[in-house]
């Protein structure tokens, strides 16, 4: 199943997602933690300047008659309400928790919130939400004693967060803007990159754009990376497979043309000698011969279309599970009259059902071919005897092969021709007196279906030395 046009798309375009967005999800994560190490920085900075106002106002808490009373001066008082780097609350509470001065509707420390560990003060930071905006408060507890009575007050100090939250923005959008520009920056170079990556491939696709229809020579793979020359190599490979076949069909169609010739000029002289003659009974006889002679082309031509059609590979898309006794069977019975007229004795021996995966029509083709061809080449009175069974052996593994052994009492074939005689209109010496009316084309058509099934034949000498064997080895 070949792949839609735009199933793979862009090389650039891949690449550059590939890479550029894990860089974004990089430096996403990246700007969360930035955010978060801001938001740390910032609250750091600002609780040690809160906890200096909280010191400052912790100074000036004393126990004034028994009780906790606190001197803040109202420019102090002023600065509380409008600090610059943002709105600041104050709130004292006495030592037993009563409220002193300052907001008192201040939220109190909870429980849960730790001491901080960096300063040395007894001092807690929390966050927390008075008059419907966020605070961030710092909760001292300052000792306060006089001759009469000791204990710790608490002193709290709230800042709105805004100017941290601004100051960790900043800090933010700086940092996104700077990584926004690399981003960008790698993109481009990139980009540029891959024009002088790929400028090798676009050479070697305009090389092959002027390419003329009939050059099947060889791409140079030394224009290209090392990593493409696998693709090139195996190109150059297709390129001389393609050749081989385009040679072979030219030879194919010149010897078929040159077959064909043949008896077409001998149809042609017969009709005109047909033409030329006045005698009935004459005239009747070189019908006679015409039927023969275009029977003959028929024949000729049918088994071109087969030798063309296995030759493409076409046949490949109907294979399916077949019986190959019952293909066998089937020959057989059809061709039993020209072995009775000849006297000959046809045996078969097939007492196993072997299946195969196969293309029954060219199967049964090549049965045809073969018999027909033991017909032809055994003399009266002889034999042929054919055995179908299943056996295992050392090819393939072990695997299990359909054992087909055709033998007959005929002139056999001499072992220096016995790989001639697979290739296309090529006879054997002794096949001329036997049947001189053979197209040279049975056993090429023959070696080719056995291809298509994955097998492989072998001719041999018959018993006792007399005789053709054919071995047929087809893979269930």
């Amino acid at each position: 199943m070949t792949a839609k046009p735009d199933a793979v798309g862009s090389l650039r375009g891949q690449f550059l997602r590939w890479l550029l967005i894990p860089l974004v999800a990089l430096v996403a994560a990246n700007a969360f933690s930035v955010y978060r190490n801001a938001l740390d920085a910032a609250d750091l900075a600002y609780d040690r300047s809160l906890l200096s106002t909280a010191r400052a106002l912790a100074e000036r808490v004393a126990i004034l008659d028994g009780k906790v009373v606190v001197n803040v001066p109202y420019v102090a008082l002023d600065s509380f309400e409008t600090d610059t780097l943002g709105r600041l609350y104050y709130k004292v509470s006495g030592v037993n928790g009563e409220f002193v001065s300052g907001f008192e509707d201040l939220p109190g420390l909870p429980k849960n919130v730790p001491r901080s560990d960096i300063y040395p003060a007894l001092v807690h930071f929390f966050h927390a939400d008075y008059q419907g905006q966020a605070v961030r408060i710092a909760a001292l507890h300052q000792p306060v004693y006089d001759d009469q009575m000791r204990g710790i007050a608490l002193i709290e100090v709230a800042e709105t967060v805004d100017a941290r939250r601004g100051l960790s923005r900043t800090i933010l959008i700086d940092t996104l803007l700077r990584q926004a520009a690399l981003l960008l920056a790698v993109a481009l170079l990139v980009w540029v990159a891959l024009r002088f990556v790929l400028h090798p491939l676009m050479e070697l696709k305009t090389v092959v754009e002027a390419r003329a229809p009939t050059d099947l020579s060889d791409f140079d793979a030394s224009l290209v990376h090392k990593e493409i020359r696998p693709l090139v190599n195996a190109m150059n490979g297709y390129m001389a497979r393609l050749e081989t076949l385009i040679s072979s069909q030219k030879r194919f169609i010149a010897d078929a043309s040159h077959q064909l010739r043949t008896p077409l000029t001998v149809l042609k002289t017969q009709a005109e000698l047909a033409l030329r003659e006045n005698d009935p009974l004459a005239m009747r006889q070189i019908v006679q011969s015409i039927a023969g002679t275009t029977d003959a082309t028929v024949h000729l031509a049918n088994r071109l279309l087969t030798l063309a059609r296995t030759g493409h590979g076409i046949a490949e898309a109907e294979m399916s599970p077949l019986s190959l006794r019952e293909v066998l069977h089937q020959v057989c019975v059809e061709l039993a009259l020209p072995a009775v007229k000849k006297h000959i004795d046809l045996s078969l021996e097939a007492e196993q059902d072997v299946r195969i995966y196969g293309h029954s029509l060219l199967l049964h083709e090549m049965l045809s071919n073969l018999l027909d061809n033991a017909l032809r080449y055994t003399p009266p009175h002889g034999q042929i005897a054919i055995r179908l069974c299943a056996v295992n052996l050392a090819l393939a593994d072990g695997a299990t092969y359909a054992q087909l052994v055709m033998e007959d009492s005929g002139p056999g074939i001499p072992a220096a021709e016995r790989d001639k005689v697979f290739e296309p209109f090529y006879r054997a010496l002794a096949a001329g007196d036997s049947n001189p009316g053979g197209t040279g084309l049975g056993l090429s058509i023959v070696r080719d279906i056995v291809a298509l099934h994955r097998g492989q034949i072998r001719l041999g000498e018959g018993a006792n030395g007399k005789g053709l064997r054919i071995e047929l080895l087809l893979p269930l």
